[in-house]
């Protein structure tokens, strides 16, 4: 049987991408500018956006040419792509048509208004606790004369 390496080595991109993103992940802590990137990445992935390895020197090249972590349109007749370039974790460009675009823009909304939903769902309003007890937090703020 004859196997090309093509798969092989983009698999090894794959592999090297999602350990890229689970390394941060396993760590734990406060969100690093890195797992940010990652979870936007992940939604551009699901909304339908292609990766495009860096995997040549000229591709390398090119993508630091390329504004980090931004969209940028390239419009070719009718056919537009929106181009998303990560050189710090993937070394990647994400490439995506216009309904993928509309599609991880649709989703973010979602998303925020989820992320609304759960902060007020979290809105902790326990009669017996005391708020004062933490003393004022800012002028205006908290208990006392300035406060409530």
């Amino acid at each position: 049987m004859n196997v090309s390496p093509a798969p092989a080595s983009a698999a090894r991109t794959r592999v090297a991408i999602l350990a890229a993103r689970a390394s941060p992940v396993l760590l734990g802590g406060c969100e690093t500018q890195q797992q940010r990137i990652t979870a936007k990445e992940d939604r551009l992935s699901a909304a339908g956006f292609i990766i495009k390895p860096a995997n040549t020197a000229p591709r390398q090249a090119m993508l630091k040419q390329l504004p980090p972590n931004k969209f940028l349109k390239r419009e070719n007749g009718d056919t537009v792509h929106y181009v998303y370039a990560d050189p710090i974790v993937c070394g990647c460009l994400y490439v995506g048509t216009q309904p993928a675009y509309n599609q991880f823009k649709s989703n973010e909304v979602a998303q925020r208004l989820a992320d609304e939903r759960q902060l007020t769902a979290e809105t902790y309003a326990d009669s017996t606790w005391n708020w004062g007890a933490w003393g004022p937090w800012a002028p205006g703020f908290g208990y006392g004369r300035l406060g409530w």
